[in-house]
């Protein structure tokens, strides 16, 4: 979605650009304690402990393994040390990522799962058969021959570039500026956004309805920012892509001079659109980003550019009215089309198509791709194997047909109906919130109950499949593939424009280790791929489940009501439903949020982006205020004192679990480029900020005031 849908976090999607094209499945957290305030605080003894901590073996390790503590560091100095500073120590970034985490180690699960069906469906299928299996396998074909396509890595080596000679043709036959608007539109109709995005969505203030949705884009960089910032890290970033982009071209049989003077108009050209372009903390704020027009007025903002030919091109017979998210950018793109010349627009075009589909090309294409936004970019070391690449990909353009095989597989009831059942507490523990708020009046508190009772809740996988049937998938060139799949999922999401919304859509495939909240949508969406260890294990005490899986549903919850979801109603309408008293109160909290972040200093020198964040970090500090709240109405309803586990009360085993699912190692590339770009804090400050502000993990703990872990009363962050 092209409009920001509140994830639980970003990184094992697909990065590297603000408005990535659309994902194919869319349409993108008491008193008794072990001894805290001893100089160096030791794991409980066997004997403190009335209960038996859970078996396990290396491959299915406890929900709370404490050996991964590190139980030198006292939980009051550095509680995110104190849970995971073992697991850090043991647990290096292995070559072929720029970051591991407990996120990273459960998608690998799911890979592996993944990968296990994918050569189950590509493998030569028994034509003996009956009519009925036959049907069934018929499921199972494209995910089949996608994947066997992709593997085919001779075939791919040996084509090249060759998969896009028709559209460099195309390119290269253009005359006139009629014809590059064909070109920028067909390119958009494979699912690509050179100059600008144009997609469909939901219309913000009547969210039944689907209209069209124009954005700023057209940059090859991860973020406007790359281009305009002029410091010396920046300057040299942007010389890697030039010499990037030459490299590219210069595969692409350009020689080596021309390629490089082609690099260089690449750059001149995105800069000229990134310059006028919202920063990301610009972007935050959707009132801004709804400027509905019809085509007149759309028309009137680019008089160079005619968007009837546009829209026939694109096969949108009626587009209706459209949301212009920033017209400030339409406007200086216009001088950007007549300005820039003919040439310049065909090595532009024929740039950002190579960089688009450069992953299905020779290995010598994906190697330098790999170079530049991988190596360079985030300090990667080592490409992934060519399966995961390509397991990666089948999930992007097949994902509910690959999902569908995943959760037969994968996805026991059981983990649904306990998933069903934490939502629940968390929607209660979030209702009593509202109710006792102090600083909200009583006609906000109902509309903002209305809203929470109206949340749709999706778990595990959608009730109705997508139906890929008109997709032609076989084992040819693999680019081909690829671009057909784009193009199958560009047409189905034009086709929406002025319609009503599907609300039975998943905005992720199941197999996915993330979570989200879509506010038009006004829903909560967990797929099947995170509902297991360690954010959640239906073998494991209420404790860690609710400090993992809870934090993230409490998280996700909270997104209803952070500085961008509470702008939305109960229908997922943008609408002002707050009194101005209650909206000022909010606004003073929120500040005391961005403050807190802003001066975390990942860095030297860098520091966190306070605003950027603010969202992320207000569902982080109410996602696990709201989960503890839930754990203990879940204890309450089950009665009696639960017993400890490896020494450790359900409240402390909580907060460790916690802890745990933001436990990472990263490389300093990807936190430079995450801290520029990235919404959520890094993952150590996504478990310590919020901690620091609640009283009840520091009763949990027996933490004093005064330590590092504790924020001064009169500074402790509150809103949920």
């Amino acid at each position: 979605m092209l409009k920001p849908i509140c994830l639980l976090l970003t990184g094992l999607l697909a990065a590297g650009t603000l408005f990535a094209k659309p994902a194919r499945n869319k349409s993108s957290a008491a008193k008794d304690t072990a001894n805290p305030s001893a100089e160096q605080t030791p794991l409980p003894a066997a004997d403190q402990s009335p209960a038996a901590p859970a078996t396990a073996d290396k491959k299915n390790p406890p929900p709370l393994d404490p050996k991964n503590m590190d139980t030198s560091v006292k939980p009051q100095d550095d509680f995110y040390l104190y849970a995971n500073g073992t697991w850090i120590k043991n647990n290096p970034i292995p070559p072929e990522f720029s970051r591991w985490a407990a996120f990273n180690e459960l998608a690998e699960k799911n890979n592996d799962a993944l990968h296990e069906i994918a050569e189950k469906a590509a493998a030569p299928k028994d034509s003996k058969k009956s009519k009925t299996e036959k049907t069934a396998a018929s499921d199972v074909q494209k995910v089949g021959d996608f994947y066997a396509s992709g593997m085919d890595e001779k075939a791919v080596d040996a084509a090249r570039v060759k998969p896009l000679e028709d559209e460099f043709k195309r390119i290269d036959a253009m005359k006139d500026r009629k014809d590059v608007l064909k070109e920028i539109a067909h390119l958009h109709t494979m699912g690509m956004f050179p100059f600008f995005v144009f997609v469909s969505g939901q219309d913000d203030k009547n969210s039944a309805m689907v209209i069209g949705q124009a954005y700023q884009g057209g940059l090859g960089m991860p973020d406007r920012d790359y281009y305009t910032k002029e410091d010396d890290a920046s300057k040299k970033l942007r010389n890697q892509y030039v010499e990037h982009v030459t490299n590219m071209l210069t595969l692409a049989g350009e020689p080596a001079a021309q390629a490089s003077e082609h690099a260089t108009k690449v750059m001149e050209i995105e800069t000229s659109l990134a310059k006028p372009a919202r920063t990301r903390v610009e972007l935050r704020d959707p009132q801004k980003n709804y400027n509905k027009m019809n085509q007149a007025e759309l028309q009137a903002l680019m008089p160079d550019f005619n968007w009837a030919d546009y829209f026939q091109a694109i096969k949108l017979a009626a587009p209706g009215d459209i949301n212009v998210g920033q017209p400030d950018f339409f406007k200086a793109a216009d001088e950007v089309f007549k300005s820039v010349s003919i040439d310049d627009w065909k090595t532009y075009l024929r740039w950002h198509l190579l960089h688009a589909m450069a992953g299905t090309l020779s290995r010598d294409f994906v190697n330098e791709n790999f170079r530049f936004f991988e190596a360079t970019l985030r300090g990667t070391k080592q490409i992934k194997p060519r399966w995961k690449r390509v397991v990666v990909k089948t999930d992007e353009e097949l994902g509910e047909s690959l999902g569908k095989l995943y959760v037969a597989e994968h996805f026991p009831p059981e983990a649904k109906a306990r998933a069903l059942e934490m939502v629940n507490n968390l929607k209660e523990a979030l209702a009593d919130r509202i109710k006792t708020l102090d600083w909200m009046d009583e006609p906000t508190k109902q509309e903002a109950l209305k809203k929470l009772a109206a949340f749709t809740v999706k778990i595990g996988y959608p009730d109705k499949w997508r139906d890929y049937s008109l997709l032609k998938i076989d084992r040819g060139p693999y680019a081909l593939n690829v671009a057909r799949g784009d193009m199958f999922e560009t047409d189905r999401q034009l086709k929406k424009i002025g319609k009503p919304v599907d609300r039975s859509e998943w905005g992720m495939t199941p197999p996915t280790v993330n979570a989200y909240y879509n506010p038009n949508m006004n829903e909560i969406v967990f797929p099947a791929g995170i509902l297991q260890p360690p954010f959640f294990d239906p073998k494991a005490d209420d404790a860690v489940n609710y400090g993992g899986m809870g934090a993230v549903i409490g998280h996700e919850m909270t997104h209803g009501f952070d500085d961008q979801g509470r702008q939305y109603d109960a229908t997922g309408n943008l609408r002002d439903w707050w009194t101005p008293e209650s909206a000022k109160a909010y606004t003073e909290r929120s500040k005391g949020i961005v403050a807190q972040y802003s001066a975390y200093e990942p860095l030297p020198g860098l520091h966190i982006n306070g605003e950027l964040t603010q969202g992320e970090n207000i569902a982080d500090i109410g996602g696990v205020k709201l989960a503890y709240t839930a754990l203990q109405k879940a204890l309450a309803k089950k009665g009696g004192t639960p017993e400890k586990i490896d020494g450790f009360t359900p409240e402390q085993r909580f907060f460790l679990g916690f802890a745990q699912i933001w436990r990472n190692n990263q490389r300093e590339e990807d936190l430079k480029l995450r801290l520029n770009t990235d919404p959520h804090s890094p993952g150590r400050f996504r478990a310590i900020g919020p901690l620091s502000n609640l009283v009840e993990f520091q009763k949990a703990f027996d933490i004093p005031d005064g330590s590092p872990m504790v924020r001064p009363a009169d500074q402790r962050v509150n809103i949920w």
